[in-house]
């Protein structure tokens, strides 16, 4: 069975193989150490989590067949300006708790939306409470 993986990639090892009514799932892990970032080219060997991923092949003596790899995310960069799971810049979320903090919050959200960035009410108030419990 570690030929039939092999012929998918070279990287890939096989780890067992089950077969459940017409289908058979044949589970296979990575042995890469390290990954390249597809947008900056730089390496990581740093694991996030590991997560299934199922994808199907071509049939094998009349079973379907399923391989389901044991996958790693990786982070390739982070950077000091944009903290984990961030959607805006610390620099922007400071302009925005600056203008809040003298206005309401329907005027800081015009002042916002018309030349700084679409923030909604929602968006604002959230940022006011986890600065005050700071």
């Amino acid at each position: 069975m570690n030929d039939v993986v092999k012929l998918l990639d070279e990287n890939l090892r096989y780890i067992s193989h089950e077969i459940i009514e017409d289908t058979l799932f044949i589970r296979v892990a990575s042995e890469k150490l390290s990954l390249t970032c597809p947008s900056c080219s730089i390496t990581s060997t740093k694991v996030h989590s590991r997560y299934e991923r199922t994808f199907h092949d071509l049939p094998i003596q009349g079973k379907k067949v399923v391989y389901v790899i044991n996958n790693r995310k990786t982070f390739a960069e982070q950077f000091l300006f944009l903290p984990y799971k961030a959607k805006k810049s610390t620099r922007l979320e400071q302009e925005i708790m600056k203008i809040a903090k003298n206005v309401s919050l329907l005027v800081a959200e015009k002042i916002l939306n018309r030349g700084i960035a679409k923030v909604g009410k929602s968006t604002i108030c959230n940022l006011l409470k986890k600065n005050n419990r700071n």
